[in-house]
């Protein structure tokens, strides 16, 4: 499987569409997914918006779960690799990311005076 880096700079604002859930590795047992560390992965399904296009959501995957995380939040991504993977007739694209991280909220500036 072929890594590719993705340059998170060019995808315009990432926002949070659905907070991180464990990645579960078999449905029957609820098995948490681990990485090769054996720590446990998590999915976050993030919208990006490029140049007035459509909104499109990606799922990234990321090793341990990723704190102060809310739906509707800006995030900021880290380390974004694509992998093209195929299995019998299926293929697509999964993402997976160093570390998602909440963008602190820009105050809006008060107008007029104080006292």
């Amino acid at each position: 499987m072929q890594s590719i880096p993705v340059d998170t700079a060019r995808l315009g604002v990432l926002r949070c569409a659905i907070a991180p859930e464990a990645k579960i590795s078999n449905p029957e047992t609820q098995e948490v997914k681990k990485d090769r560390d054996g720590n446990p992965v998590y999915t976050v399904a993030v919208t990006v918006r490029q140049d007035r296009r459509r909104i499109s959501v990606i799922e990234i995957a990321v090793t341990g779960e990723p704190k102060g995380i809310e739906e509707g939040q800006i995030v900021k991504v880290t380390g974004l690799t694509a992998f093209a993977w195929s299995m019998g007739d299926r293929h697509g694209i999964s993402f997976r990311a160093d570390a998602i991280t909440p963008v602190p909220a820009t105050p809006v500036p008060t107008k007029g005076g104080g006292a």
